[in-house]
């Protein structure tokens, strides 16, 4: 059987833990470069990221793309001005949305809801749910991530979040709840701008923004996984967690009912019975260690990697087709 040809996709980094996991795929991946970088031209960011490489703005119009990968809107009009072929029409495209619908959750209409040309993709299958779609078809393609191995040593009768800008957000991301927990055991939460935590509670603290092989080993010496996101899409960093076996103390919102098995920590609506559970697994940590292996195992088979790219190879070999 001959091997397909690999494709070439123009992507944007947006994501920078989704895109990790993406660009393992096999294929040649160009991310778009401006020489005053920002949101439309960072390139790779620094990345190490073998298969993929940055291309200025100005030479797109001469790269024979098979594919763009869409994950804003605005970046349909870039495309078609950088590339001089419209996505959808011109070129095979395919939109990848990664968040959960705002303002309003069940009527929000998603900004390619009147395009029959681009499939939609979600990252979960409550996003499917809550977005009015509208026209577009879509697919639900969950998250994979690599394996960062099983880390766990819970060691530290500590508590970790991690959360970017958890000031800001509020009480999208649950940042409000987490002094209840802070008045069981201390909460290291790490992150974009978690310093801005500071003084809050005594409790509460910040562990800063960390790179990834440096947040791993850290929050896994931390006992218990903590994830209070209201209303926020299927965190990655909550996956990386259940990876290194952490147990998992998590709001019953949004993807996480799915995500997090009921033997690897807590899952619940109801803050009171997730501090009593967040209080047993921070003193008893043979308990906690084996809700861990729980949580790593269910990770592994829902969650890895090399499920999430056999799908999206699917998903891209029958767009381009």
């Amino acid at each position: 059987m001959t091997k397909k040809a690999p494709l070439r996709i123009l992507l944007w980094h947006v994501h920078g833990s989704w895109t990790q996991s993406f660009v393992q795929g096999g294929h040649r991946y160009h991310l778009p470069l401006l020489a005053e970088g920002g949101p439309w031209g960072r390139g790779l960011s620094g990345r190490d990221w073998p298969s993929a490489e940055e291309i200025p703005v100005d030479e797109l119009k001469d790269l024979d793309v098979d594919v763009v990968v869409l994950q804003r809107p605005e970046e349909i009009q870039l495309a078609a001005r950088w590339l001089r072929r419209r996505p959808g029409k011109d070129v095979p495209a395919v939109y990848v949305e990664h968040n959960t619908p705002r303002e309003h959750a069940a009527t929000t209409r998603h900004p390619l809801a009147e395009r029959d040309d681009i499939p939609l993709v979600h990252v979960t299958h409550f996003n499917e749910l809550m977005w009015d779609s509208g026209l577009a078809p879509t697919v639900v393609v969950p998250h994979g991530i690599p394996d960062p191995g099983e880390r766990y040593t819970g060691e530290l009768p500590h508590g970790a979040a991690l959360i970017n800008e958890p000031a800001r957000r509020g009480r999208i991301t649950g940042t409000d709840l987490l002094p209840a927990f802070a008045e069981i055991a201390p909460v290291d939460v790490y992150g974009i701008g978690s310093e801005d935590l500071e003084g809050r509670h005594p409790a509460l603290r910040p562990g800063g923004d960390l790179r990834s092989r440096e947040l791993h080993a850290e929050v896994a010496r931390r006992r218990v996984y903590l994830h209070t996101a209201r209303w926020t899409s299927l965190g990655l960093s909550l996956l990386e967690a259940m990876h290194l076996g952490m147990p998992v103390v998590a709001l019953a919102t949004t993807e996480a009912v799915l995500a997090v098995p009921p033997d690897a920590g807590a899952v619940s609506t109801d803050v009171e019975v997730l501090a009593r559970a967040y209080r047993e697994l921070i003193h008893e940590p043979d308990f906690a260690a084996l809700a861990g292996k729980s949580a790593r195992e269910f990770a592994l088979s829902h969650y890895g990697l090399d499920a999430f790219l056999e799908r999206w190879d699917a998903l891209l070999t029958e767009v381009t087709a």
